[in-house]
């Protein structure tokens, strides 16, 4: 079955039909920048400029950076504030008239992590945390998820997470590999000490610079780079569509 999916970004929209029985894209990816000011309106707009793109008119699945519930957003995380309390999906829906399913985009990183990534038939506390503009973070027990756990916004010496230590506060800090690494190793410490997961998994864009910061961590539970990298969205948000479509 091939499902469009559409992962929705602080700094960038993009997409590709995907093959949900295998997780590979179908076609190389078409990136749009995030509009500012990313209001609803403009943001559906975009989305609908890659639906165009695609020439598509089916199922859609999108991901998006906020507490998701029934397609509604409570949050609103390096977008617009107007979002809180848009139902994103109708509105998606009505711009691009194919079925739409709205999700957080963490959240369907981590499904597709877990269902075609390194965390494939993993059991106990599995965290998928992706590091990009934000953080998010997607919370497996057993291999069922935890929906909309939002873990970059936790309070770190007074700060919310994700100002220290996404990827994003890296480059505008200018931090060296080994002071950014630090910044990450202090988050997780802090999440281990919350849960005490049996597996980090790392995605993200800098997820495919591994090498230059997982040695230096110093977590008790074992530490991962995701294998599907920045496909993992669109991978995820196909398969959240499937599921309930």
């Amino acid at each position: 079955m091939e499902i469009l999916g559409i992962d929705i970004g602080g700094s960038g929209i993009k997409g590709a039909p995907v093959d949900v029985d295998t997780g590979l894209l179908l076609a190389e990816r078409y990136r749009i920048p995030t509009p500012q000011p990313s209001t609803p309106e403009a943001v559906a707009d975009t989305v609908a400029e890659i639906v165009k793109h695609f020439k598509w008119k089916r199922r859609i699945g999108c991901t998006f950076p906020a507490v998701i519930k029934k397609g509604v957003a409570y949050s609103a995380a390096n977008v617009d504030e107007s979002w809180i309390g848009m139902n994103g999906e109708k509105l998606i829906k009505r711009k691009t008239r194919c079925p739409v399913v709205l999700l957080n985009d963490a959240d369907a990183a981590g499904l597709a992590e877990m269902t075609f990534g390194v965390g494939r038939g993993k059991s106990g506390v599995v965290f998928v945390l992706t590091f990009g503009t934000g953080i998010g973070s997607a919370l497996f027990i057993d291999g069922r998820l935890v929906p909309n756990t939002e873990l970059g916004h936790l309070e770190i010496r007074g700060k919310d997470a994700e100002w220290r230590a996404s990827d994003r506060a890296r480059e505008d800090k200018g931090l060296n590999w080994k002071k950014w690494a630090a910044c990450v190793d202090e988050y997780l410490r802090h999440v281990e000490k919350l849960f005490s997961p049996d597996l980090f998994i790392i995605g993200g864009g800098v997820s495919k610079k591994h090498k230059k910061f997982l040695p230096l961590l110093t977590v008790r539970a074992k530490v991962v780079p995701a294998r599907l990298l920045n496909d993992a969205g669109i991978v995820g948000a196909a398969l959240a569509a499937k599921a309930i479509a």
